[in-house]
């Protein structure tokens, strides 16, 4: 840290993304990336006509894609936020509704980004313990009287909690935002965006980057109230209203044409999530239940930092955290039927030897 960095960042414990370590080819099953391209529609949509456009802004309001997914979800164009990933949309989201006086609650297991945020702002923050089987208990949220954040499908667990246990945590928080953050909601689990219609604290965020194969062009959208939005659009709007660029909103457009390539794929990487932790299950591994593109299994035969290293010896990246309640463990990303064939021969190699 330089001596001229503001003194309010200087304990600021920073989020660790994914390695992407480029010194030779790994299939890559540790930042829950698509194993598919985008549509060839999203493809055919990138094109040299809209490459030679990059001279001009985008659409800040972004009408088209707004549309069209207020279209696809059957909510209006107001209920329909769009920025830059939907890590922009949380971080917004700690701008405009946490302060000092307006505390946020989330588990101690989740997204990495929470606690970040939360010291990014300075805003207290209440961690809520997840139970020994890392699943959440509802009524620990229920009546808290704070801003709740909740990933559901959580990470790295994988776990879900139903619409109707989210229902009543917003029921029981009114004056309080709740964001439910479903960047892994398609892979099985079912989505609670219906209930912006009833709650107008309840604030569902999503992204292209999963189910949707654009990672890299990094789009995220949230559903609310108008009111919830109107309050995202004013944050974005005092710090940079031109942050999705415009080969993204035509690509995100087509993506949105293109919904049943896009369901047909996540429906493979749900018989392969089935196909891996019933081949793992053969070779000793225990496996929580997930709903997500990834799974989170451990196995009594080695640490989960000896195999997160020896599988990358081997050409295959999962993601391991140095923590004591995750250091059994490791997070696999459901990749193809290919990656997982490669992951599992490395893990039967790895088990020989121990």
């Amino acid at each position: 840290m330089s001596r001229f960095m503001s003194s309010r960042f200087a304990a600021l414990e920073t989020y660790v993304p994914g390695e992407q370590p480029q010194d030779m080819q790994y299939v890559k099953l540790n930042t829950n990336e698509s194993p598919f391209p985008p549509s060839p529609e999203v493809i055919a949509a990138v094109n040299a006509y809209e490459v030679g456009r990059l001279n001009l802004y985008p659409d800040p309001d972004c009408k088209r894609l707004r549309k069209k997914l207020a279209d696809l979800y059957a909510v209006k164009e107001e209920n329909v936020f769009l920025s830059n990933g939907s890590d922009d949309i949380l971080n917004f989201a700690f701008m405009a509704f946490c302060d000092r006086e307006r505390p946020v609650a989330f588990p101690d297991i989740s997204y990495g980004f929470y606690p970040v945020y939360a010291n990014l702002h300075n805003v207290p923050a209440t961690v809520i313990p997840l139970r020994e089987d890392f699943r959440l208990e509802v009524e620990d949220y229920c009546g808290l009287c704070q801003n709740i954040v909740i990933a559901n499908p959580n990470a790295p667990t994988g776990r879900t909690i139903s619409v109707a246990d989210i229902e009543k945590i917003v029921q029981t928080n009114p004056d309080h935002v709740v964001l439910i953050d479903e960047a892994y909601v398609d892979f099985g689990a079912e989505s609670c965006y219906p209930l912006i219609k009833k709650y107008e604290n309840l604030l569902v965020c999503m992204t292209f980057s999963k189910s949707r194969s654009m990672a890299g062009g990094r789009l995220g959208f949230a559903l609310g109230s108008a009111a919830l939005i109107e309050d995202l659009n004013k944050i974005k709007y005092s710090t940079n209203p031109y942050n999705i660029n415009r080969l993204t909103l035509v690509a995100a457009e087509a993506a949105v044409d293109s919904d049943d390539y896009y369901k047909k794929n996540t429906k493979i990487i749900a018989e392969n999530r089935a196909y891996t932790v019933e081949e793992l299950g053969k070779l000793g591994f225990t496996t929580l239940p997930s709903k997500a593109n990834f799974i989170f299994t451990s196995c009594p035969k080695l640490s989960g930092g000896n195999l997160y290293r020896e599988l990358k010896r081997r050409g295959v990246l999962v993601r391991y955290w140095n923590k004591p309640a995750l250091q059994n463990h490791v997070r696999i990303t459901i990749g193809s039927k290919e990656q997982m064939d490669v992951l599992l021969e490395k893990v039967r190699e790895i088990l020989k030897e121990v």
